[in-house]
């Protein structure tokens, strides 16, 4: 796993051996930051399931302004902090421990980010549940998008319910990404 554009570009990312994480791959990651680049520059990012922070990070290296990783495992976040180090990234990023919806409801009241993208476990329904409590916070910008990495198999009918609106959706052969904007926007 590497960084694969801006001022860390090719820089090697550590990741942990095994299933915990489930690290994205190059060719998605291109797909995504393509869809986000007119985002990337000087926006807030916000990294939910924060993983290796390779999403995160990428956003970094592309000239976001600043990250905030949310990660709940301590090996996880001592992870995102060695990939953060290396790549130099470390001055503009923050990593909140704690669990997604906890951390969350901890960042009310702060300034709202332009980016959050999340990758949860799948098929956990965890997605679900970050973007109903994301529906009642004010963490998202007026402008702002929601990138949500799911199994091709999750069920997101229930959207319009929580105030979000499908702008674009990208299918891979094990995942896929929906982007989401509020729905009054």
């Amino acid at each position: 796993m590497r960084v694969i554009a801006g001022t860390a570009r090719s820089m090697p990312l550590r990741t942990v051996k095994g299933m915990d994480i489930r690290p994205t791959t190059d060719r998605t990651k291109e797909t995504l930051f393509n869809i986000l680049m007119p985002r990337i520059p000087n926006c807030r990012f916000l990294d939910l399931f924060a993983g290796s922070g390779s999403i995160g990070i990428e956003a970094l290296s592309r000239g976001a302004s600043e990250a905030v990783f949310v990660e709940n495992t301590r090996a996880h976040q001592a992870l995102i902090l060695e990939n953060l180090e290396f790549t130099k990234l470390a001055d503009r990023a923050r990593i909140e421990k704690g669990d997604v919806n906890t951390v969350l409801s901890r960042l009310e009241g702060g300034e709202p980010f332009d980016v959050i993208f999340m990758d949860p476990p799948f098929n956990h329904g965890l997605e679900k549940s970050a973007l109903e409590l994301l529906s009642h916070l004010h963490l998202l910008a007026e402008d702002g998008v929601i990138v949500v990495e799911a199994s091709p198999k999750t069920d997101f009918s229930y959207l319009s319910e929580y105030g979000y609106r499908k702008i674009k959706e990208r299918k891979y052969s094990m995942s896929q990404h929906i982007f989401l904007v509020r729905d009054n926007v």
